[in-house]
């Protein structure tokens, strides 16, 4: 089973277990989240949401806020002298994934008896 969830703008395929790196959140370590899943597959069925699936969350516990490897942004511009050299440390959360709750099956057959009844 996996889900995926959007968080600092960007979306991320996570599976129970996992540690998965995002951008920066402002809780502390050791603390516990929970974050909307926008898609969450499981061994029957796929759920998309829009914007998210209902009743399906992605529990997580925050490992660790560091700071990634710095990056180097070098310009140069030939026969003129002009060199600049900016590095750059990006600040992330590492998190825990513990547990996908996926959303009840009611709901999941509810919508697949009304897609059959269109047919």
């Amino acid at each position: 089973m996996y889900a995926v969830i959007e968080t600092g703008g960007k979306q991320y395929r996570v599976s129970e277990g996992q540690v998965v790196r995002v951008e920066k959140l402002d809780d502390e370590v050791g603390s516990k989240i929970s974050i909307d899943a926008a898609l969450v597959s499981t061994d029957d069925a796929v759920h998309v949401g829009t914007p998210t699936v209902e009743g399906a969350k992605v529990n997580a516990t925050v490992v660790d806020i560091d700071r990634g490897a710095k990056v180097i942004a070098f310009k140069k511009k030939r026969r003129k002298g002009y060199r600049r050299r900016i590095g750059h440390r990006q600040t992330f959360t590492a998190l825990q994934i513990n547990e996908i709750v996926a959303p009840k099956k009611r709901a999941a057959k509810k919508k697949a008896e009304s897609a059959e009844g269109e047919e």
